[in-house]
């Protein structure tokens, strides 16, 4: 070995800075936008929907969407001044405030306007609320973290089991705006192509080498939207008269409403999407063997506030970070930031050119079930490495804290009307398996662990030094 290539060797870059040639990170960042675009647009289907906007302008709250995803994504991932954890991340807006918008798109003195203004409170609170939300990683060793994430990758798979039968198992009937039974859900065609899907991109992982290997979600996907489109299962419906530009303009609603309730309620939303995205950072330093500081979280978790800030003046809705992009870094093994700075670009010209948004928007669910099952199942799988590292053998209190924290999680997925019963405010704290698996694990290894000191803490301190 020459001198020269040992001297080299410190001023390589972590493989979280690694950027890769032009053709691949195209590729790469297409696939982790493929991964979560039907999230992406899903939120400002529902509630563009809720306030009963016609077709022209639910279109507009989806461009809005995608554009703002890929500005927030590039901030997350790149890192702009005190905001991006520089992590590959994938933002969108968030499921959590559904609930919270749906309920003020049915009140008429609300309306969009309240929405948009409750975001850029929310957004502000987010901002400010950060730090401190950072300062509670202490409070998560591994018994807690992984947990935690463990209930993360579980809440997904309905997701990804639902999309590989097509969709929803009841669906709203157009005619007399009823739920009834959806009459394709598991139809074999849909099965089959999710399980085809499944079974490329196991065999690339297991053969593929290189390049190839780190695709394999992308070309399983590229294989059931083939094998879709050869059945006539596809539908290109609208892409005519879908415009080829379409500019955002921010306020396209008017001034915004800023309601002391509806404030309130999206500020909790925050708080809720805070606890939801340290999970998956902490899950997502493990994934790329960077150990993340307390500077790192705030900058990360000041990001999402900050995606909530900037959605209320582009006319969309509160944003997080998205676990289903987590999943597919430990899938593909592809830790560059880069990848989804790329994504982020890839979002952004999805937002201001509709036609290829809509080609995106036609590849059918059960084609990215197949995949999901195994990304999001990848979560779960990281969450239990992660509690291979707490003292699950000598310590019996440990055991308890795992199981409860876990079975909480599953209330909301396993359970929908299990707190029917309880005041409606608690709503959103209540739907959410991740911050009810975090809130006990917390609590239980607090009251059953207390003050103990643990290698596991003791880890943790050096990065919170400064």
């Amino acid at each position: 070995m020459s001198d020269q290539t040992r001297t080299s060797r410190p001023l390589e870059l972590d493989p979280v800075d690694q950027c890769p040639p032009g053709g691949r990170l195209f590729t790469l960042a297409l696939q982790h936008v493929l991964v979560m675009y039907a999230g992406a647009i899903a939120v400002p289907l529902i509630v563009g929907g809720a306030l009963k906007l016609p077709k022209d302008q639910i279109a507009f709250l989806i461009n809005a969407d995608l554009l703002c995803c890929g500005l927030v994504t590039i901030i997350q991932a790149l890192g702009v001044g005190r905001f991006g954890i520089r992590l590959p991340i994938m933002m969108g807006v968030t499921f959590a405030a559904v609930g919270p918008m749906v309920a003020m798109a049915g009140n008429p003195a609300l309306g969009i306007n309240a929405i948009l203004g409750a975001g850029i409170a929310a957004g502000l609170f987010g901002i400010l609320f950060a730090p401190l939300v950072a300062r509670a990683l202490p409070l998560f060793p591994p018994v807690v973290t992984g947990s935690i994430i463990a209930v993360i990758g579980l809440s997904l798979m309905p997701v990804a089991i639902n999309w590989s039968a097509g969709g929803q198992p009841r669906i709203r009937d157009a005619a007399t705006g009823l739920m009834v039974d959806n009459p394709a859900y598991g139809a074999p065609e849909y099965l089959a192509i999710a399980a085809i899907v499944l079974v490329v991109v196991l065999a690339i992982t297991r053969y593929g080498r290189g390049f190839l290997s780190n695709v394999a979600v992308l070309v399983g996907m590229g294989v059931g939207f083939a094998i879709a489109i050869a059945l006539g299962k596809v539908g290109f419906d609208g892409l005519a008269d879908a415009p080829w530009v379409s500019i955002v303009t921010p306020l396209h609603f008017g001034t915004p409403i800023f309601d002391p309730i509806s404030i309130a309620t999206m500020c909790l939303v925050m708080v809720v999407v805070m606890v939801e995205s340290l999970g998956m950072f902490l899950a997502l330093g493990e994934l790329t063997g960077r150990r993340l500081s307390r500077d790192d979280l705030t900058r990360g978790l000041r990001t999402d506030g900050l995606g909530t800030l900037i959605g209320g003046f582009l006319n969309t809705f509160p944003h997080t970070s998205f676990s289903q992009n987590v999943g597919l870094v430990g899938v593909t093994g592809v830790k560059s930031r880069w990848v989804c700075v790329a994504g982020g670009a890839i979002l952004m010209a999805f937002g201001l050119f509709p036609k290829m948004a809509l080609i995106i928007a036609s590849v059918p669910q059960y084609v990215l079930g197949g995949a999901g099952l195994v990304m999001f199942g990848m979560v779960a799988a990281t969450g239990i490495k992660i509690l291979l590292a707490a003292d699950l053998r000598n310590n019996r209190f440990n055991l308890y804290i795992v199981a409860l924290s876990v079975g909480a999680g599953m209330i909301p997925m396993v359970a929908p009307k299990f707190f029917q019963q309880m005041p409606h405010a608690l709503e959103t704290l209540l739907h959410s398996g991740i911050l009810l698996a975090a809130i006990t694990a917390v609590t239980l290894n607090l009251f059953l662990n207390g003050g103990r000191r643990s290698a596991s803490a003791e880890a943790i301190e050096p990065a919170l030094a400064h």
